[in-house]
């Protein structure tokens, strides 16, 4: 006999934002930082992070509850402390930090997506763009600090899947890589450190290319990736046996996409790989809820940008020559896409 219908699901879901503010709040202050590997009261982490009394209890045993705190005892005595995982991940001091894409999802993308409806509704983008008619990158790229910021929030999330491909993917067959979009230089980082054969070169605009040599300087990796800058929308990418995108076609309508996937197939040798990055949706687009989601992301913040499912990777790398495509998935939500000239 089946059951009947249950609604927890709906409101669970209709309530949801309750639990990310807490956690998108608990980032923005800090809290996890302060916390470090010390245990504290109640008390004490709330005149820590200048909270008032009245929400500290309700507050910190919400992040109990939800699986981003522990706490050794009851009450005014109880201590507070991190996950391993908050520990890990969401500790500034720890070098996997990725609390850098929950603060811009607090800051930014919380409010803005309380326009989704209008977003359908028009097909038009719902952040800064609607209000200044300026886009974000428009300020970004005007500050360094504030560019730097926001590429160390994006490296932090894109981290655990670049080392994915790192490990997946044989780069010891080729000599040269070029990642395109290379934002810190993270993905050649990693795969630099992986396969101490292969030369990387990151590729970015101007404005990137002093932050992507800082960070490949720390890394102690400059003798092996280099750095390169332009448009490349305006002229051909750097030549070499692999082009990487990590997370860059989704930022961009199908005009701009099939004129990105044909600029990696006139960089690359025959025997050559394009490979993205990206959270590829499910063909039967059924499963990978947050690929979907994230396509929303990008009416969100572009309009017209959007997430593709692996067969359309595949027929639109297919359309512009090449020989053959696979998808191998990465963990999580994300996959790459290789395809091979």
């Amino acid at each position: 006999m089946s059951s009947p219908p249950d609604p927890s699901l709906i409101l669970d879901t209709g309530f949801a934002f309750w639990r990310s503010k807490v956690l998108l709040t608990a980032v923005e202050l800090g809290l996890f930082t302060v916390l470090g590997d010390r245990a504290m009261t109640a008390e004490q982490l709330g005149e820590a992070l200048h909270l008032h009394p009245r929400g500290t209890y309700d507050f910190f045993d919400a992040l109990v509850s939800l699986g981003f705190l522990e706490r050794d005892g009851d009450g005014e005595a109880g201590r507070y402390r991190n996950t391993d995982e908050t520990g890990q991940f969401l500790d500034k001091n720890s070098a996997e930090y990725v609390g850098g894409i929950l603060e811009m999802l607090s800051a930014r993308l919380f409010r803005f997506w309380g326009d989704l409806r209008q977003g359908l509704e028009t097909g038009e983008p719902q952040n800064e763009i609607r209000h200044s008619k300026k886009s974000i990158f428009d300020e970004l790229y005007a500050d360094e600090a504030k560019l730097e910021q926001f590429i160390s929030a994006m490296s932090g999330v894109s981290r655990p899947n670049f080392r994915a491909l790192a490990e997946a993917y044989d780069f010891s067959q080729h000599d040269t890589l070029c990642d395109v979009g290379g934002a810190s230089g993270l993905l050649s980082i990693l795969v630099a450190e992986r396969h101490p054969r292969i030369r990387c070169t990151s590729f970015d605009l101007p404005a990137v290319e002093p932050i992507a040599r800082r960070s490949i300087e720390r890394a102690g990796l400059a003798d092996r990736v280099a750095t390169a800058s332009g448009d490349f929308f305006a002229e051909p990418l750097p030549k070499a046996d692999v082009v990487t995108m990590g997370m860059i076609l989704h930022d961009w309508d199908l005009a701009k996409k099939m004129h990105l996937i044909r600029a990696a197939y006139d960089a690359l040798p025959k025997g050559g790989a394009f490979i993205v990055v990206e959270n590829l949706i499910d063909d039967a687009r059924r499963e990978n809820t947050h690929g979907l989601l994230m396509s929303l992301n990008m009416l969100i913040e572009f309009g017209d940008a959007f997430d593709f499912t692996g067969a359309d990777f595949r027929g639109w790398c297919e359309e512009v020559g090449f020989a053959r495509v696979e998808i191998r998935p990465l963990g999580g939500p994300c996959s790459a896409g290789i395809a091979y000239k």
